[in-house]
């Protein structure tokens, strides 16, 4: 059996000769990643809400733990402030362009069909937030170096993405290869 007081807790075993305890084991449960990753886009996903329809600065930290149903002390766990949650919000997008550019394949048909409907999925499909905190990155990128750090990562990724997919398409043949990048 085990006994707990705090996080201290003990484990009480016996056999047919003895009775001992086994002290100093902490059997608190382990933080959960998937879980913890969970919660994570959900902030990020209530934050966005919050950002579309409000703006950076006019949108509160209490305002994104109600829309994420949660304690600001809880959010605080996550994320340090509303530049942190920036951050995570840009760092998720621009993992997500730079997987959509490494599936691009010259065995999957045309290279630039799938550079048009990898533009259609990003600037059409996704929701009307997604574009409208966009622009506001992109606003707030030439007054803090912070946003301008950012958008130069993500502009990175896009031109590298670009790059290689031109690349790829010359290979292939169907761009000429004495094209210029």
């Amino acid at each position: 059996e085990r006994f707990c007081l705090g996080l201290y807790c003990a484990a009480v075993k016996a056999n047919e000769r003895s009775l001992y305890f086994t002290a100093g084991h902490n059997f608190m449960r382990r933080p959960n990643v998937q879980l913890q990753a969970g919660r994570r886009d959900e902030i990020l996903e209530a934050a966005q809400t919050c950002f579309a329809r409000s703006g950076f600065h006019q949108t509160s930290m209490q305002e994104i733990c109600t829309q994420a149903g949660m304690s600001p002390g809880n959010l605080y766990r996550y994320f340090s402030s509303k530049d942190a949650i920036i951050a995570g919000m840009s760092e998720r997008d621009r993992t997500e362009v730079a997987a959509d550019f490494a599936q691009l394949d010259p065995s999957k048909g045309g290279l630039l069909d799938q550079l048009e409907e990898l533009g259609r999925q990003h600037m059409v499909r996704k929701p009307r937030e997604k574009a409208i905190i966009a622009l506001q990155i992109w606003a707030e990128a030439s007054r803090t170096p912070e946003m301008a750090q950012i958008c130069a990562g993500f502009d990175e990724v896009v031109e590298l993405g670009l790059g290689a997919a031109v690349e790829a398409a010359k290979q292939s043949g169907e761009l000429p290869s004495n094209l210029d990048q």
